[in-house]
């Protein structure tokens, strides 16, 4: 590992002025950056811990929303009343996400930061556009049963890791940003960028800005919601597709959908064509199907992912017959 400085900041603008510094990384549980400098992937110059900073508590918004700071941890987001209660995919995506040991140390902006597991992305050995420029993607011919199918480009069709963000983004999330031109807000479905011509960058973040809280705003849609994760094991393992779905029916008719997805795309999918489709229409599995089928049909699949197009139409169906019938998603 490269030597590096380390700092802890007595306040925010203190940190925000260290991490300005060319190299600098934030440091809040360290779950995925750790792991990334050990693997000589990010190389930091100074490491900015910005634990004691005030982000860790939920907060009540009015008319119902919720404050996340982001240094709340993975595993005390999921245990709260609050996020059970009224945004139940919330809490199901943290706790289908990794061990419960991680979940203690990894935090909600963390979560926002992490980076691809593409296996080429970790080998040094191999071409990968997101971790040097300009090299190429050994992805797009190599072993790729992980990899994206929407929103992908000739540059890169790596996947975005996260079941918390695929939930955030299907609950209309916003991020708040601080930096050194003040604070802004960005939604979460706006905060991850495309591939591109340029994969390496991930987000919207400026040098030196960081992540201060996620809001929720008001959803009684989401009280009835769910995440369900497909994986190649039952834990412990990153999403081959994820389904995020709130859903309200009336007499029949679909009146409000909630949809993302995850693990098919290189960051958290919000399935816009299927909700359109959804709204004012039959609460039954044939129009689930259409609509998921529609989101679907601009999938562009590699030798070894094609599978994840039924899959991921599958997953909506079942997904939502369960939201719309109670019963078992099966």
């Amino acid at each position: 590992m490269k030597p590096f400085a380390y700092v802890k900041p007595a306040d925010v603008e203190a940190a925000i002025q260290a991490a300005a510094q060319p190299g600098a990384r934030f440091l809040g549980g360290g779950t995925n950056l750790v792991d990334l400098m050990r693997e000589g992937i990010e190389q930091p110059d100074t490491v900015v811990d910005v634990t004691g900073l005030p982000f860790d508590t939920v907060d009540d918004l009015p008319g119902g929303g919720l404050r996340i700071g982001a240094l709340v941890r993975n595993s005390a987001l999921a245990a709260d009343r609050r996020v059970r209660e009224r945004y139940p995919m919330l809490s199901q995506a943290v706790l289908s996400g990794a061990s419960a040991q991680l979940r203690n140390m990894a935090t909600v902006g963390g979560n926002l930061l992490q980076r691809t597991r593409c296996p080429y992305f970790y080998d040094h050995a191999s071409a990968c556009n997101k971790r040097e420029p300009g090299r190429g993607c050994d992805a797009l011919d190599g072993f790729n049963r992980g990899a994206a199918i929407l929103g992908v480009s000739a540059s890169c069709v790596a996947a975005h890791p996260s079941d918390l963000c695929v939930a955030l983004a299907a609950l209309d999330a916003v991020v708040e940003l601080r930096g050194q031109d003040g604070t802004r807000r960005v939604p979460l479905t706006d905060f991850h960028r495309l591939p591109g011509d340029t994969p390496e960058v991930e987000t919207v973040l400026a040098p030196g800005e960081l992540v201060t809280a996620v809001e929720l705003p008001p959803a009684p849609v989401a009280a009835n919601s769910r995440y369900r994760k497909v994986r190649d094991r039952a834990s412990y393992a990153f999403a081959l597709v994820s389904v995020a779905a709130a859903l309200e029916v009336r007499d029949g008719v679909v009146t409000d959908v909630c949809l993302a997805l995850g693990g098919v795309a290189p960051r958290p999918w919000r399935a816009t064509e299927a909700e359109r489709l959804l709204v004012g229409g039959p609460a039954d599995e044939s129009a689930y199907r259409r609509a998921a089928e529609a989101e679907l049909a601009g999938a562009s699949t590699r030798r070894d992912n094609a599978f994840k197009a039924a899959l991921a139409t599958a997953t909506i169906v079942a997904t939502l017959r369960e939201l719309s019938t109670g019963g078992d998603p099966r």
